[in-house]
C-alpha cells in the first residue's frame, strides 16, 4: 500500500490552507485507492532558516525538528503539495523546508495544488525547479484554486465543481508515478547495498 504525504505548506495565521488541505484530503480518501493518504502541516515543524547560526539551547530544538520533519517526509511514497503564491512565487517557509530534504523525498513523485490570485500557478512553476533538483518527479496535472472564484470573500473556501476532474487525474498521476518510483528506489537500494 502506497503512503501519500499531503503537505500544508504555509505557517501563516489565518492561512487558507488547512482548508484546502483538507479538501483535497477528503476528496482523496473518498475515491478509496488503496493508498493512505496522512496530512503533514509545515506549522507544526518551526524550522530554522537553513544555515543560520542559533543559540546552543535553540540549536538542540531546531535539530530535533529537522530530525522529525525528515523522518516524517521519508515515511511517504509520494506527495501532494498544498502551496500558496506569496509575490508570484513558492512561499518562504515551505521553500525552507524543501530545503532541508534531499535523499528523503529522491525518487518519489508529487502534485501540486495551489491557490492564490491565479491559482497558485507560479508557485507551481517555482516547486518544479526545486523538484528538479531534489530529484522529485512532479506530475503534470495541477489543481488550481482561484482567491477570486473558489474562496468567499478571498478567505471561505468554496471550491467550484469543476475542479474535481483536475484532482481525479492529479491523484492517478500521483499513485501511478508514485507506485514506479517505489521500485525504482527498491533497485536502488538493492544496487547500494
Amino acid at each position: 500500500m502506497l503512503k501519500i504525504g499531503i503537505i500544508s505548506g504555509s505557517v501563516r495565521e489565518g492561512r487558507n490552507a488547512e482548508a484546502v488541505t483538507n479538501w483535497i484530503h477528503d476528496f482523496a480518501v473518498k475515491r478509496d485507492d488503496d493508498v493512505t493518504y496522512e496530512v503533514v502541516d509545515l506549522a507544526e515543524y518551526p524550522l530554522p532558516l537553513l544555515g543560520a547560526s542559533l543559540p546552543k539551547v535553540q540549536q538542540q530544538e531546531a535539530e530535533a525538528t529537522i530530525k522529525a520533519w525528515s523522518e516524517k517526509m521519508a515515511s511517504f511514497d509520494g506527495y501532494i503539495i498544498v502551496a500558496p503564491e506569496y509575490n508570484h512565487a513558492v512561499g518562504g517557509a515551505l521553500k525552507n523546508a524543501l530545503d532541508h530534504l534531499k535523499p528523503e523525498v529522491a525518487n518519489k513523485a508529487a502534485g501540486l495544488v495551489g491557490y492564490g490570485s491565479l491559482g497558485g500557478t507560479r508557485a507551481h512553476e517555482n516547486l518544479r525547479l526545486i523538484f528538479g533538483e531534489l530529484q522529485v518527479a512532479d506530475v503534470q496535472t495541477a489543481v488550481t484554486f482561484s482567491l477570486m472564484t473558489d474562496f468567499e470573500n478571498f478567505s471561505v473556501f468554496k471550491p467550484a465543481d469543476y475542479h474535481a476532474d483536475n484532482t481525479n487525474k492529479m491523484l492517478d498521476q500521483v499513485i501511478a508515478w508514485s507506485g514506479a518510483l517505489k521500485h525504482v528506489r527498491e533497485d536502488v537500494e538493492a544496487v547500494t547495498n
